[in-house]
């Protein structure tokens, strides 16, 4: 545990965090209280911060505009104006409730600076003493992304490939030694591959991905599984180092049967998907999965072809008005594999065929990870 928070009077805990900690920290979840304002932490944050804002966003603004026209002290005067008395009251309740969650809480801004300092000045009026990031927000970031940069260079990455329905990314969560790159953007990969929520910003994407590589990093193998992706996962990108090492990599390729793959798409588009839109607007669920579906072919219709496009439609239509018939589903979904997304997957493979060192179905595949780990320790 990097620290502590006190108020009973025991020996003054560090005034900040610094750099050579930061692994440390993200490594044992240190909960952390984000105090820049609810737009700085949307756009970007640390995994297990939590934003309790020492200024609010108009506040922010205020400030800011005060600062560029006046100058620092002016923008300072001016915080202090609009946060105290009652207002300032409630801001440090709010950090003495959470503190008293979490004992070891951290504090941090932007840039370590003035706002973490402040939150830091107030706490111990309340007899809290609690450190900062030094560096903040920034230094942190900063520290994440050279982990990425770091693991993409000295893992030993193994890329998981198959057919669309393969249960690739399925397969990935068995392997110890692996990150699930579709589960952190929230996306499941292809252009049906929308969930129900939003995926998260580019940053807090590329936050949470170095965390879990960070954790991977600590492991007793060199080994790291990943599933074959391209650049783009829905609206995210993935960190250009590490797709360029994907893209070099060993591939392992899974091979299953078209009616395993059939069942798989089922299950993980049609029944977890219309569960999770029932889930969150019982009267409306069912019409908004159909909308999505729908949306979801028309972005291939130029690469399916019109009259291609307009058959599958017309099959999905069927399923669909026809309260989700499984069956009906089974059709599209059997179609737009053998006639869509084979081609293009057996298109694609011919440029990396001597890449693949394993070629097997799902059990197969498993052995041989866990036998390739294992050589590797």
């Amino acid at each position: 545990m990097v620290t502590t928070a006190s108020n009973t009077g025991s020996a003054p805990q560090p005034e900040q965090v610094t750099s050579d900690h930061f692994t440390e920290l993200l490594l044992d979840s240190t909960p952390l209280i984000d105090v820049r304002a609810e737009c700085e932490y949307l756009d970007g944050h640390i995994p297990n911060s939590h934003n309790l804002p020492l200024l609010t966003d108009p506040e922010r603004a205020q400030v800011g505009t005060c600062y560029k026209n006046k100058g620092q002290e002016a923008a300072v005067a001016l915080g202090h104006e609009l946060v105290c008395g009652d207002v300032k009251r409630r801001r440090v309740d709010a950090w003495v409730e959470f503190i008293t969650a979490n004992p070891s809480a951290v504090i941090l801004c932007f840039r370590g600076g003035l706002r973490s300092r402040t939150a830091q000045t107030w706490l111990a009026q309340r007899g809290f003493e609690l450190p900062r990031i030094r560096g903040g927000y920034k230094a942190l970031r900063r520290h994440l992304l050279q982990t990425t940069i770091r693991v993409a260079d000295e893992k030993k990455i193994i890329v998981v490939a198959g057919k669309t329905g393969s249960g690739k990314t399925h397969l990935v969560n068995k392997i110890r030694d692996s990150v699930d790159l579709e589960g952190i953007a929230n996306h499941r990969g292809s252009a049906f591959g929308k969930r129900v929520s939003a995926q998260p910003s580019q940053v807090v994407f590329e936050n949470r991905l170095a965390l879990k590589l960070l954790k991977q990093e600590q492991r007793d193998t060199t080994a790291l599984f990943l599933e074959d992706e391209s650049r783009a996962i829905g609206s995210l990108s993935l960190p250009l180092e590490l797709h360029r090492a994907m893209s070099l990599a060993p591939i392992i390729q899974v091979e299953e049967t078209l009616e395993f793959r059939v069942e798989t798409i089922l299950n993980d588009y049609i029944v977890s998907n219309l569960t999770d839109f029932v889930h969150l607007d019982a009267d409306r669920g069912k019409d908004l999965f159909a909308e999505s579906l729908l949306d979801s072919l028309d972005k291939i219709r130029k690469r399916l072809g019109g009259e291609r496009h307009l058959a599958l439609r017309r099959l999905m239509s069927a399923a669909l008005n026809n309260n989700n018939d499984l069956d009906q589903h089974r059709a599209w979904i059997r179609d737009l594999l053998a006639d869509y997304y084979d081609p293009m997957y057996e298109y694609q493979m011919t440029k990396k065929q001597q890449r693949v060192v394993f070629r097997g179905d799902s059990r197969a595949v498993l052995d041989w990870a866990a036998e390739f780990v294992e050589l590797q320790k």
